[in-house]
């Protein structure tokens, strides 16, 4: 594939995934705020319903303490609200008495606070149907326990009551009862009853905590886990008068309020996320196959070029010497014949030597190469493999050096493969040391384990080259592709090889400096 539409490719995906995750978080975030609107604008009515609720059922108590049940007009008299609110009773003497404070003039007409939506137009002593008696003597009031028929027959009653009666008894009512404390007004638990009724006919499953507040101090009427700082508190107005003013707040925490808003989304959201999830998973792997296999590409061309070049020679050898072979000067020549000969002997055991490694690592990888293992000596091994290249290190002028401090180096191996890899490694540290190779190689024993580490002072590797050195068929670039001859397969062999024998290879390396390899290996006893 072209490198530009390579990169191309590479960045349309990108720009493509990286839009549905922008796409898909945007719904998410537009989804989760209209569901948190939702919640709130639900939350506000409920909590106006309450209040109003309040209100209405405090007007209708003490409407109907004023007013005889029994009758059917709709009209009040003979007492003033005032009255009501005002008169106490001798029981010893069986009469009432009123605040005189509180009466304006001798038939009891209501104060001029009260007056004030209907002055001169209704005497308050006509709309009372008879004398309040003791109804207020003991500061309580009835009609809690009501039935749902005789509450149903009390609101038709007051309904049944012209528009300005009301509004003058109500506010009649609300000037007298503001002077109570609130916990007289409405308790705890009908609050608490009317906001568990409201949710639940919206739906809001989510538990609460109230508080009643009157000018923002804490009054004594709230529950027991209530949090004036806390997130989710909403507020409504309590006890309003006539144009809505109110010293009265009832906050509400919603303690469930993020879970409430989330359950409604949470199976799109999940989903949602999980696709695409998948999608960016399914992403990385198709980018990494597309990198991958751009690389195995690259890979495969060196290793052709390479193997290509890896036979050029011997066959190019082979060649001429048989050509000399058939000069007739040379043909007579039985040393020089001999010698030719070898040389054609030696080259095609070269080639030979190359596809062996090819296969081998075909084998390793279907499991087919039978390893043979028994005990050896890992000391012995890795004198036995440095005889097959000290002729080249002394050919250079370089030396290999022992260091042997394990006292143990019993290993169950296959002394032909364990012993190429030996050989692979060293020549690796050979080829790659630019002057003159100098190779020291260690052992220890660490627990029931014995390494061996291969040093040499050779032009080193990068990090990059470090992490795929054990590839099949990676070699380092440098510029010039046949200046070390090989075909990548050496220490890929090595490291099929050592898994096999139930150990480890790791290299430690600085470029310009040289590199170690560090093989780990079990031991026998």
């Amino acid at each position: 594939m072209n490198k530009k539409l390579f990169v191309l490719l590479v960045v349309l995906m990108s720009l493509s995934l990286i839009g549905i995750i922008f796409v898909q978080g945007y719904w998410i975030k537009s989804t989760i705020d209209d569901r948190e609107e939702q919640f709130s604008y639900n939350v506000k009515q409920a909590l106006l319903n309450v209040s109003n609720e309040i209100q209405n059922r405090e007007f209708e108590k003490y409407y109907f303490q004023i007013k005889d049940p029994d009758s059917t007009n709709s009209r009040l008299n003979n007492i003033t609200a005032t009255q009501y609110f005002y008169s106490s009773k001798d029981d010893s003497r069986n009469e009432t008495y009123f605040n005189s404070e509180t009466i304006l003039e001798e038939d009891y007409k209501v104060s001029s606070g009260f007056l004030q939506f209907a002055q001169d137009s209704i005497q308050f002593t006509k709309m009372i149907k008879k004398k309040v008696t003791d109804i207020m003597a003991d500061n309580t009031l009835e009609g809690n326990n009501l039935s749902s028929r005789q509450r149903i027959q009390q609101i038709e009653r007051v309904s049944r009551m012209e528009e300005v009666e009301k509004d003058i008894l109500r506010s009649a009512i609300a000037e007298e009862v503001n002077r109570l404390p609130v916990h007289k007004r409405v308790s705890e638990d009908q609050i608490r009853r009317l906001l568990a009724r409201e949710l639940k006919e919206r739906e809001l499953d989510t538990e609460f905590e109230f508080g009643v507040y009157n000018n923002s101090i804490a009054t004594n009427l709230h529950s027991d886990d209530f949090e004036l700082d806390y997130p989710a508190t909403y507020a409504v107005p309590l006890f309003t008068d006539r144009v809505g003013g109110s010293g009265y707040q009832l906050l509400v925490n919603f303690i469930n309020k993020k879970e409430e808003v989330l359950s409604s989304v949470i199976l799109m959201a999940c989903l949602s996320i999980i696709f695409t999830l998948i999608i960016v998973i399914a992403y990385s792997s198709a980018l990494s196959q597309l990198i991958r296999q751009r690389q195995i590409s690259q890979i495969k061309t060196d290793f052709i070029n390479n193997m290509t070049h890896e036979f050029k020679t011997p066959i190019a050898t082979i060649n001429l010497a048989l050509d000399a072979i058939k000069n007739p000067k040379i043909f007579t020549d039985s040393s020089k014949v001999s010698r030719y000969l070898q040389m054609i002997r030696d080259e095609n055991k070269r080639m030979h030597a190359q596809v062996e490694n090819v296969l081998r690592i075909s084998k390793l990888e279907k499991n087919e190469l039978d390893l043979k293992k028994e005990r050896h000596q890992l000391h012995d091994m890795i004198k036995d493999a440095i005889t097959h290249v000290e002729l080249i290190v002394e050919d250079r002028g370089g030396y290999i050096q022992t260091h042997f401090g394990a006292l143990r180096s019993s290993i169950l191996a296959n002394q032909d493969h364990f012993t190429n890899v030996l050989v692979n490694i060293l020549d690796n540290a050979i080829k790659y040391s630019e002057e003159s190779p100098k190779i020291d190689v260690y052992t220890s024993n660490v627990k029931n384990y014995i390494c061996c580490e291969i040093r040499d002072q050779g032009t080193g590797m990068s990090k990059q080259v470090q992490r795929k050195i054990f590839d099949k068929f990676y070699r380092e670039h440098t510029g010039d592709i046949h200046n070390v001859k090989g075909h990548g397969l050496g220490l890929a062999y090595a490291k099929q090889i050592i898994k096999d024998h139930h150990g480890e290879i790791t290299v430690i390396s600085e470029k310009g400096k040289g590199s170690t390899f560090i093989i780990k290996l079990p031991l026998i006893s």
